[in-house]
Protein backbone atom coordinates (compact mmCIF):
# COMPACT_ATOMS: atom_id res chain seq x y z
CA UNK A 1 0.00 0.00 0.00
CA UNK A 2 0.98 2.93 -0.93
CA UNK A 3 1.44 6.05 1.70
CA UNK A 4 -0.27 9.58 1.78
CA UNK A 5 2.19 12.31 3.22
CA UNK A 6 0.82 15.73 3.99
CA UNK A 7 2.95 18.95 3.88
CA UNK A 8 1.75 21.56 5.67
CA UNK A 9 3.56 25.19 6.27
CA UNK A 10 2.52 26.66 9.42
CA UNK A 11 2.75 29.14 12.26
CA UNK A 12 3.41 28.71 15.45
CA UNK A 13 0.27 28.74 16.68
CA UNK A 14 -0.77 26.49 13.67
CA UNK A 15 -2.46 28.68 11.15
CA UNK A 16 -2.27 27.16 7.86
CA UNK A 17 -4.24 29.43 5.65
CA UNK A 18 -2.95 30.23 2.33
CA UNK A 19 -1.50 33.39 0.82
CA UNK A 20 -0.99 34.58 4.61
CA UNK A 21 1.77 37.46 4.46
CA UNK A 22 3.34 35.50 7.84
CA UNK A 23 5.31 33.10 5.22
CA UNK A 24 9.54 33.68 5.86
CA UNK A 25 10.86 33.84 2.83
CA UNK A 26 12.46 31.43 0.74
CA UNK A 27 16.02 29.98 2.86
CA UNK A 28 18.09 27.85 0.58
CA UNK A 29 17.70 24.88 3.25
CA UNK A 30 14.15 24.11 2.72
CA UNK A 31 15.03 23.18 -1.18
CA UNK A 32 16.77 20.08 -0.65
CA UNK A 33 13.97 19.03 1.54
CA UNK A 34 10.82 19.86 -0.82
CA UNK A 35 12.91 18.45 -3.88
CA UNK A 36 13.86 15.12 -1.64
CA UNK A 37 10.10 15.00 -0.62
CA UNK A 38 8.90 15.81 -4.54
CA UNK A 39 11.11 13.36 -6.42
CA UNK A 40 9.94 10.63 -4.08
CA UNK A 41 6.28 10.83 -4.93
CA UNK A 42 4.38 8.87 -7.44
CA UNK A 43 1.86 11.45 -7.22
CA UNK A 44 0.04 14.54 -5.99
CA UNK A 45 -3.11 15.06 -3.64
CA UNK A 46 -4.42 18.68 -4.21
CA UNK A 47 -7.55 20.40 -2.89
CA UNK A 48 -8.83 22.24 -5.71
CA UNK A 49 -7.58 26.09 -4.36
CA UNK A 50 -4.53 24.54 -4.63
CA UNK A 51 -4.10 23.06 -7.72
CA UNK A 52 -5.62 26.54 -9.38
CA UNK A 53 -2.68 28.15 -8.16
CA UNK A 54 -0.02 25.53 -8.74
CA UNK A 55 -1.71 25.22 -12.62
CA UNK A 56 -1.38 28.62 -12.84
CA UNK A 57 2.68 28.37 -12.20
CA UNK A 58 4.19 25.32 -13.00
CA UNK A 59 3.49 24.70 -16.57
CA UNK A 60 5.75 27.65 -17.48
CA UNK A 61 8.29 27.29 -14.92
CA UNK A 62 11.83 25.79 -16.06
CA UNK A 63 13.70 23.10 -14.06
CA UNK A 64 14.09 19.57 -13.19
CA UNK A 65 11.79 20.64 -10.26
CA UNK A 66 9.08 22.10 -12.30
CA UNK A 67 9.75 18.86 -14.74
CA UNK A 68 8.70 17.12 -12.29
CA UNK A 69 6.17 18.98 -10.61
CA UNK A 70 4.47 18.82 -14.16
CA UNK A 71 5.20 15.13 -15.05
CA UNK A 72 3.35 13.83 -11.79
CA UNK A 73 0.13 12.87 -12.07
CA UNK A 74 -2.54 15.46 -10.05
CA UNK A 75 -5.92 13.85 -8.05
CA UNK A 76 -7.81 16.80 -7.44
CA UNK A 77 -10.51 17.51 -4.61
CA UNK A 78 -13.40 19.59 -5.89
CA UNK A 79 -16.66 20.19 -5.87
CA UNK A 80 -16.45 22.75 -9.11
CA UNK A 81 -17.59 21.08 -12.52
CA UNK A 82 -15.35 21.67 -15.73
CA UNK A 83 -12.69 19.85 -16.74
CA UNK A 84 -9.32 19.90 -15.41
CA UNK A 85 -5.99 19.99 -17.25
CA UNK A 86 -1.97 19.69 -16.23
CA UNK A 87 -2.29 15.92 -15.63
CA UNK A 88 -5.46 16.14 -13.32
CA UNK A 89 -7.93 14.14 -12.31
CA UNK A 90 -11.18 15.01 -10.07
CA UNK A 91 -11.86 12.90 -7.49
CA UNK A 92 -15.22 11.59 -6.86
CA UNK A 93 -17.63 13.18 -3.89
CA UNK A 94 -16.63 10.20 -1.72
CA UNK A 95 -13.33 11.76 -0.94
CA UNK A 96 -11.84 9.16 1.32
CA UNK A 97 -13.28 6.26 0.08
CA UNK A 98 -10.91 7.41 -3.40
CA UNK A 99 -7.91 8.21 -1.72
CA UNK A 100 -8.31 5.08 0.08
CA UNK A 101 -8.37 3.25 -3.79
CA UNK A 102 -5.56 5.32 -4.37
CA UNK A 103 -3.42 4.23 -1.50
CA UNK A 104 -4.18 0.51 -2.63
CA UNK A 105 -2.47 1.20 -6.27
CA UNK A 106 0.86 0.21 -7.30
CA UNK A 107 3.75 3.40 -6.88
CA UNK A 108 5.01 5.76 -4.97
CA UNK A 109 4.09 8.00 -1.98
CA UNK A 110 0.77 10.36 -2.18
CA UNK A 111 1.61 13.34 -1.11
CA UNK A 112 -0.94 16.23 -0.49
CA UNK A 113 0.88 19.87 -0.90
CA UNK A 114 -1.01 22.76 1.50
CA UNK A 115 -4.63 22.03 0.85
CA UNK A 116 -5.51 22.33 4.41
CA UNK A 117 -9.16 21.62 4.50
CA UNK A 118 -8.33 18.38 2.18
CA UNK A 119 -5.71 17.48 4.88
CA UNK A 120 -8.21 17.86 7.83
CA UNK A 121 -10.64 15.38 6.02
CA UNK A 122 -8.24 12.94 5.48
CA UNK A 123 -6.42 13.10 8.95
CA UNK A 124 -10.28 12.71 10.49
CA UNK A 125 -10.45 9.12 8.26
CA UNK A 126 -7.38 7.95 9.83
CA UNK A 127 -5.70 7.90 6.17
CA UNK A 128 -2.84 9.67 6.75
CA UNK A 129 0.64 7.87 7.20
CA UNK A 130 3.01 10.70 7.78
CA UNK A 131 1.99 14.31 8.36
CA UNK A 132 5.08 17.10 7.95
CA UNK A 133 4.91 20.32 9.31
CA UNK A 134 6.82 23.11 8.35
CA UNK A 135 6.86 25.31 11.30
CA UNK A 136 7.45 28.97 10.57
CA UNK A 137 8.94 31.55 13.59
CA UNK A 138 5.60 33.73 13.99
CA UNK A 139 2.74 33.72 15.84
CA UNK A 140 -0.38 35.02 13.77
CA UNK A 141 -3.11 34.98 16.20
CA UNK A 142 -6.21 34.43 13.87
CA UNK A 143 -6.80 32.29 10.73
CA UNK A 144 -7.69 28.66 9.90
CA UNK A 145 -5.65 26.55 12.02
CA UNK A 146 -4.76 22.86 11.08
CA UNK A 147 -6.40 21.31 14.11
CA UNK A 148 -9.45 23.31 14.24
CA UNK A 149 -11.65 20.81 12.93
CA UNK A 150 -10.04 17.64 14.49
CA UNK A 151 -10.33 16.24 17.65
CA UNK A 152 -8.38 12.70 19.49
CA UNK A 153 -5.99 12.83 16.85
CA UNK A 154 -2.77 10.79 18.69
CA UNK A 155 0.31 11.43 16.70
CA UNK A 156 3.93 10.12 17.38
CA UNK A 157 6.51 12.79 16.51
CA UNK A 158 8.68 10.52 14.12
CA UNK A 159 11.67 13.48 13.20
CA UNK A 160 12.43 16.72 13.50
CA UNK A 161 14.67 18.93 11.27
CA UNK A 162 15.82 22.71 11.20
CA UNK A 163 15.48 23.51 7.84
CA UNK A 164 17.04 27.77 8.48
CA UNK A 165 15.34 30.62 8.84
CA UNK A 166 14.08 29.45 12.01
CA UNK A 167 11.88 26.18 10.06
CA UNK A 168 11.35 23.79 11.78
CA UNK A 169 10.27 20.51 10.20
CA UNK A 170 8.06 18.33 12.55
CA UNK A 171 7.16 14.80 10.78
CA UNK A 172 4.43 12.98 12.85
CA UNK A 173 2.97 9.48 12.00
CA UNK A 174 -0.51 8.21 13.26
CA UNK A 175 -0.15 6.66 16.93
CA UNK A 176 0.06 2.86 17.04
CA UNK A 177 -1.30 1.14 19.99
Amino acid sequence: MRPLIVTEFVSLDGVYEEHSPWRAPYDPDDGPFKRDELFASGALLLGRTTYEAFAAYWPTATGAFAERMNALPKYVATSRPGPLGWNATALGPDIPADVQALKSQPGGPLLLYGSGTLAQTLLRHGLVDELRLMVFPVVVGHGKRIFDTLEDLPLTLLATRALGAGVLLLTYGPARP
